[in-house]
Parts: structure tokens; sequence; C-alpha cells
């Protein structure tokens, strides 16, 4: 449906725990085929998102049939506890990768099935990437990841349509999306999600590649000089052994194809005598006195003389005249073999001996004759490869060049992280504020430690809970509730350098409200700007400041529970604003109030 004009309260998608969702048959996904455009930012630019379109689920959990249609900016999702939110996101994670449980089938489904469409037009690297890999087509744009479950819990997984490894959607599904669940934000105290994201907002994630590349060139250099030390002994004992091999083989010198001549030759001069006599038997029975030239000679003659009686004769001594040239030829043949052969014991001697010398290091070697030569080139270059392993003088230098591009890269970290590490933890800490932690303060320390894959120094996330309190590390200070909120400061402030454009966050905002809530929802609102978010909620704080509203609520008709997810928008998200401020009874004030909050929620 059109993104700028939605009824007031439509259904979006059916999920129950009976055997259909409802009625009427399920409707096919439908996949959106265009690209979504953000609204205007404060900048009064209008920018384009990477962003997560559609979603189809089929006998998932509860799930009979599910389709939703995903739109840019902050969406909301609201509803009675237990009525199967988390049920959207369990499907999101599993199509990122998460394990699979055979209770993810449907009660009575053989198998559960799970799609998602993506929109990579912002991400050219990506395409490029999965390119390169077959797994778009060149210009393409979208991607789709698909899972099937069946009923003992087994896995199958597609990307566009191509059979995929967990492995493989871990990866590319972690650029695409970034779930923030209630204990999803632990790994803020991973170093290697603190330095990831640092380097993010500094912009310089090339660069620790490229430092990374560098390091492992480093660390080949010194272990090849390591082992050249190391090991002298025994490369020098291989170094001889190579050594003496090429020398034998190159004081034997055999050449290409020179076997095969030599096998011809020997045979020639080995059966001289034989070939002689043949040849001059052959030539003697053909041209002697009483040859068969000369009987085939006289019988031509005598068919001529009587072809003036019988014309038949003619064709027969044609015949015997081609007999003729033929035995003529024949003779020749013999007579250049009986002149060319000759008897030389000493040549056939020597042949003998290079053959026998040839076969005899073929032997040794465990070769065929003829592949001597290729013998001999290949143990020069053993023997080459093998110098260069113990020439530690010009390992060393190989060890100082990659030794000094690793540090002119490492520096070069070194100095972008540091000035981003200022600028992040005094923008997080201004976030801070807002969300009930006055006082607080947030800092990225980059304490120096021995060069490694990841530069020069550790990224160690501290706070401050308290003003006048010291800093200390993240994970040994703060609070389930006030990690989550430092989680969205540091979300808030690197969003326009992070490259992750879709953020889901699940009940983060638990244990806050009033003012501090409406604070959580306005920052959530602000990354919407430059992120697709969705975020489950219980405040209707934060409800009211979601650009889209979705509602999922729960019915029985006796027989089986019904659960449905609706697009919200005009009464309809009043109302549910309504609820989530009074409860069941909602009066005529309480939807006052709920209009009012979502009047100022949107001028905000």
């Amino acid at each position: 449906m059109p993104h700028n004009k939605r009824p007031s309260e439509s259904t979006h998608s059916m999920f129950s725990d009976g055997l259909s969702a409802s009625p009427a048959a399920p409707r096919p996904c439908r996949f959106p085929r265009h690209s979504y455009i953000i609204r205007p930012f404060s900048d009064g630019l209008i920018r384009r998102t990477t962003m997560l379109l559609a979603l189809t689920l089929d006998d998932f959990v509860i799930v009979d049939h599910l389709e939703l249609d995903f739109q840019p900016g902050f969406t909301v999702l609201t509803g009675e506890t237990g009525a199967g939110k988390s049920i959207t996101l369990d499907a999101i994670g599993l199509l990122l990768g998460d394990k699979a449980d055979y209770a993810q089938v449907r009660a009575g489904a053989k198998e559960a099935r799970l799609s998602a469409l993506f929109d990579l037009a912002a991400l050219p690297e990506m395409q490029t990437e999965l390119a390169a890999q077959g797994l778009i087509e060149e210009g393409a744009t979208e991607l789709t990841i698909r899972r099937v479950i069946d009923a003992k819990g087994k896995s199958r997984s597609y990307i566009n349509g191509q059979a995929a490894t967990l492995a493989h959607l871990k990866n590319i599904g972690s650029r695409l999306i970034d779930i923030h669940g209630q204990n999803a934000h632990q790994s803020l105290n991973r170093e290697a999600v603190q330095r990831e994201l640092l380097d993010a907002y500094a912009g310089c994630a090339a660069l620790a590649a490229e430092v990374k590349t560098a390091y492992r060139s480093r660390q080949a250099a010194l272990e090849a000089l390591r082992a050249a030390r190391e090991e002298g002994e025994q490369l020098q004992i291989e170094r001889e052994r190579l050594e003496w091999q090429a020398g034998e083989l190159e004081r034997l010198a055999p050449l290409p194809g020179e076997w095969e001549s030599l096998s011809q030759s020997h045979d020639s001069l080995a059966h001289a005598a034989e070939l002689i006599a043949a040849a001059q038997e052959t030539e003697e029975t053909i041209n002697g006195e009483h040859g068969l030239q000369y009987h085939v000679y006289r019988c031509r003659r005598t068919l001529e003389s009587l072809s003036h009686l019988e014309p038949r004769f003619a064709e027969s001594v044609a015949l015997l005249e081609s007999v003729e040239a033929e035995l003529e030829e024949a003779a020749a043949a013999a007579r250049s073999v009986a002149n060319r052969t000759e008897l030389d014991p000493a040549e056939l001697a020597a042949q003998e001996e290079r053959m026998g010398e040839l076969m005899s290091a073929a032997r040794k070697y465990r070769i065929e004759p003829q592949e001597l030569p290729a013998k001999l080139a290949e143990t020069a270059e053993a023997l080459g490869r093998l110098e260069a392993a113990a020439d530690t003088e010009a390992l060393q230098k190989a060890v100082q060049k990659c030794e000094q591009a690793y540090m002119q890269a490492a520096q070069n970290l070194s100095e972008q992280r540091n000035a981003a590490a200022e600028r992040l933890g005094a923008e997080t800490t201004a976030y801070m504020q807002t969300l009930a932690m006055k006082g607080a303060q947030f800092a990225v320390t980059l304490p120096p430690c021995p060069p490694s894959a990841h530069g020069l120094e550790q990224v160690q996330y501290q706070v401050s809970a308290n003003k006048g309190s010291p800093l200390r590390p993240l994970d040994k200070v703060a609070s389930g509730g006030e990690l989550a909120r430092i989680s969205l400061s540091l979300q808030v402030a690197a969003s326009r350098h992070t490259a992750i454009p879709t953020l889901i966050f699940d009940e983060v905002d638990t244990g806050i409200g009033g003012g501090v809530a409406e604070t959580v929802g306005r920052a959530l609102a602000k990354l919407g700007q430059h992120r697709q978010v969705l975020a489950v909620t219980h405040l209707p704080q934060v409800a009211a400041c979601g650009q889209n509203h979705w509602q999922v609520s729960k019915n029985s008709d006796g027989s089986q529970t019904l659960s449905r997810i609706r697009v919200l928008d005009g009464e309809g998200r009043t109302g549910e604003i309504a609820r989530m401020l009074g409860g069941e009874t909602i009066t005529d004030t309480t939807r006052r109030h709920a209009a009012e909050m979502l009047e100022n929620a949107q001028k905000a």
C-alpha cells in the first residue's frame, strides 16, 4: 500500500495457534519491487536507505501465515504482553543465522518457512561482493534470504535461491540488521564490538582491514625468519642434499627428448647386420639374374607380342608395367637401407653406455628416464627456494619492510581512533544526560598494547554512572537498564557513521518511564532519520514517536487463538496509545491525552 496514505486501521497479517489463521485462504507474498524514500531530514535532503523490505512466515511457532511490508524510518510494535510481538523478531534472528529448534515449527505442520527481502541499493560494496559470489546479478539491488525448518529441527538456508550455510547468513545478516534485544545489548561489553563501532564511527574500517592484512604479512615474515634461525641445521642438511642431487643431474645433463632419440638410434645400430642382410636379399630377389623383375619383364613382352591377336592382353600388359615400376621402387628402397646402415660397434657401445647412465639415474630417483630433464629443473627450483629460506639477511630485510608497513598503517589507525574516541565519548555523554543518567559520563579509552591484528591499542568503553565517580569499564559498573540506555545513546551518536541499515530494539526501554521514556522515543525517532528502526515497546511515550505503528492483538473464538498485526493510523493509533496509557478502561480524557501525546511527538 502507498506509504503516504493508509486507512486508519487495516489487517496487516494473521497468525494463530490453531490449524488455520483465518477462514480466508492465505494471500501470496507481496514483496514490493521498488526502493523506499526516507522523509526529509532536518537538513532538507531526501535520502535513500538500504533496508528490510518484507518478511513472510508460514507455519512458524503459532503463525499460520504472516506477511509484513516494512517502511522506512521509525516503526513501533505494540500490544498486550504475550500477544506475540517477539515472533517477528525471532524469525528475523533465524534469517540472520540463529540456531533453529524443532519447537519453532507450528504444531501439526511438517516445516516452517521464513523469508525476507532486502534492498541493497545503498550498499554497492556488498552488491559487488555478492555478484562475485554469483548470488545476485550485476546491477541487481534486491536480496532474498530464505530458511526452512523441519519438524526434527533441521534447517535449510538459501540466499537468492542458492543453498547457503548459517555462517554465510550470519556474515551477510550482520551487515544488514542489528538486533538490540532485552539482553542483546550485552554484546556491547565485548571489545570486538566496541572496536568495530569506534572504527565505523571514525570512518576507518578500511584502514583497520589494512592493518590486519599488514599484521599477517609481518607475522609470516617473522615466522620465516624464525624458521631459518631455529631450523638452520636441518635446512643446511636439506640444502646439501639438493645441491648433491643438482650437481649429479647437471653432470649427467639429460636433454629433453634425448631418451627417445637414443632409443631409436640404438635399435638401428643393434640390428644393423640384420637390416643390411634383409635389404641385400630383397634387392637380389627383385633385380637378380632370374629375379622377379626378369620374370615380370618376360611376361609383359610375351603378351605385348600377341596383343594384336587378343585385345584383352592389353589390360594385362598395363598391369605388368605397373608391377615393374613398383618392384623397382622397392629395390631402390632396399639399396638405400643397405648403403646407409653401418656396422659401428663403437657408436653402439657409446649409446648403450649413455642409456645405462640415464637408466641408473632414473632408477635412483624412481622416475622414467625421459623424466630426468624435468627432475633437474625441479631440483634447481627447490634449491633456489631453500637458499632463499635460509638467507637470514634477506629475511631480516623482509621483516623490516613488513614491520614498517604495519607500523605506518597502525599509527595512522591510532591517530584516527584517538580523534574519534574523544568525539564519540562527548556525544554519547550528551545523549546519556537526557536518558535519566544525569551526571553520568562516557569515555572511549585506548590503552596501548603489543602490536596485534587490531592495531597498537585496545578499545575500552568506560562509564561513570554518577557524577564524581571514576570511570570504570562498562561491564563493571553498568546495570542492564543503564547498559540499554548507553547502547541507545551510542547508536544515536554513531548513526550517521555506522553502515548497518536496520536496527531493531526489543523493549530496551524497560525500567524507565515519564519524561525519560519520551526522550527515548525521540532518540529512536532521530535514529530513524538515518536508519530503518523497529522498536517493540510497552511505553506510550515511545510509541507516540513512531513514524509507523503496528499493533499485535490476540483473540480466542473458543476453539483456537487468533492473533493479528494491524497497521494503525489516525483514530486507530490514538486508541492504542490510549490503551497503553489507561489500560482496559479508556476514558475520553485518556483519548484526549493520547491524541495530545501523538500531536506533540510529531511536532518534536
